[in-house]
């Protein structure tokens, strides 16, 4: 089921970085995020739920320019 926050979820794994990007057309990019946090996270049933709980405001973020 897609999901009604995120858009997309990508993973950086030589970095241990994590970018989601929402449905406002934001992105942000998580640091030092563990890849089984990534992995839990592709499979949540809701992607919303799941990174609330256990992304945000857990691992240093910042935004990114979005490329127009």
């Amino acid at each position: 089921m897609p999901s009604t926050a995120v858009r997309t979820i990508d993973y950086d794994a030589p970095r241990d970085q994590l970018w989601v990007t929402f449905v406002s057309g934001k992105t942000y990019v998580y640091d030092r995020v563990p890849p089984d946090v990534y992995d839990a996270f592709v499979s949540a049933p809701s992607k919303g739920t799941f990174f609330n709980r256990f992304v945000r405001d857990r691992f240093p973020h910042r935004q990114v320019k979005n490329a127009s």
